[in-house]
């Protein structure tokens, strides 16, 4: 699973030019069952997208496609973790680690 940090290079009113597209690159990962939860960060210089079922390189390759990314207006930050404990909700992304 990861955990990819955002935060804005650019000021909010440039960001805000790029929510539109930024949201509907999230619907898409959402639909393929790739996001579980993102949201803004408070105080509000960036966001948190939890992300799970794909390789690091996938991930990467993903953040790169982010509009946000593509306008020059945010800087990702990609934290890996093995989830071997979650909700009910969550237990579909649960990982068992290779010891």
């Amino acid at each position: 699973m990861f955990v990819m940090e955002l935060t804005y290079t650019a000021p909010v009113e440039a960001v805000e030019e790029e929510m539109d597209a930024h949201i509907a690159w999230l619907d898409g990962y959402y639909a393929a069952g790739i996001f579980l939860a993102s949201g803004r960060k408070v105080p509000r210089d960036g966001g948190v997208i939890l992300a799970g079922g794909i390789s690091r390189a996938e991930i990467e390759k993903i953040a790169a496609e982010d509009p946000f990314t593509m306008a020059g207006v945010c800087a990702y930050r990609i934290t890996e973790f093995i989830a071997t404990k979650t909700s009910a909700d969550l237990a579909t992304v649960r990982e068992n680690p290779a010891v």
